[in-house]
């Protein structure tokens, strides 16, 4: 494993020792390691672009839309789970055929639809655009949530617990695993998105991170300093969510694999 982890991490050494480089050295050597460290292109990205605003920009798109998500995903879950009938059949082939559709196919329609809503160029309509990674989430979480004795349920209603009740104090807690492992992956998805925002954000002060990245590449020429110096920038909040909760990520998956 040992090989294979280096050859994956190449790309990332290589980003991330051009960033302490010049421009032509990047040019002449950009596997080879600085002659001097230069930290000019931290210093000169974060005063020429707006990337404190846009981290906070992206950190509210991400934090709002994952929660809302994940509140969707394991309550449709949860319906789908003690729902019986030809109609939650119809309804769980109509959520397969919507995670089959590529998103890039549906950006027209959204378009039209978020002007009349006049959720373009907002933050709130790249939120309601990112729900719908909800149906993601309820595919991971119904699996994981299979998983539970439905004793559990038939004990709650016995004692008087009402459906929301049941899911609001009983099903929540038990999910928490996968929920943690979809979260991630939901927040690695809204952080490295590009063609949503880039498509529905025109204003300079509502970009988030990653269309800052994109300012770097100019229409002849890339400054390839600026442009790996971003990029890490943008890896960073990640690598480290991802080293958190890696634990959590490998329990989710394991533990809704195997009933019983």
């Amino acid at each position: 494993m040992l090989p294979i982890a280096g050859v994956v991490a190449i790309p990332f050494y290589y980003i991330l020792v051009n960033t302490f480089k010049t421009q032509p050295e990047v040019s002449a050597s950009p596997l080879a390691l600085p002659s001097s460290p230069d930290f000019s292109n931290y210093a000169e990205v974060f005063e020429s672009l707006p990337i404190v605003q846009s981290f906070f920009n992206t950190l509210y798109v991400g934090v709002v839309s994952i929660v809302l998500m994940l509140l969707v995903g394991s309550m449709a879950a949860y319906g789908m789970l003690i729902g019986r009938g030809r109609f939650m059949t119809f309804v769980g082939m109509l959520c397969l055929v919507a995670f089959l559709v590529p998103g890039q196919t549906t950006l027209i329609p959204l378009y039209r639809m978020l002007t009349g809503m006049q959720l373009v160029d907002t933050l709130e309509g790249l939120i309601v655009l990112y729900m719908s990674g909800a149906i993601f989430c309820y595919f991971l979480i119904v699996g994981y949530m299979r998983t539970i004795p439905t004793e559990m349920f038939e004990s709650a209603r016995i004692d008087g617990a009402s459906a929301f009740r049941i899911y609001w104090s009983i099903v929540l807690p038990l999910i928490r695993p996968i929920l943690v492992t979809v979260g991630v992956f939901q927040a690695m998805w809204v952080w490295n998105d590009f063609i949503t925002p880039n498509v529905f954000i025109n204003s300079p002060d509502k970009q988030t991170l990653v269309l800052q990245v994109y300012s770097a590449v100019g229409q002849f020429t890339t400054d390839w300093p600026a442009f790996m110096t971003l990029s890490v920038i943008v890896l960073a909040p990640l690598v480290v969510l991802f080293i958190f909760a890696q634990r959590h990520i490998v329990s989710g998956l394991v533990a809704g694999s195997v009933k019983g």
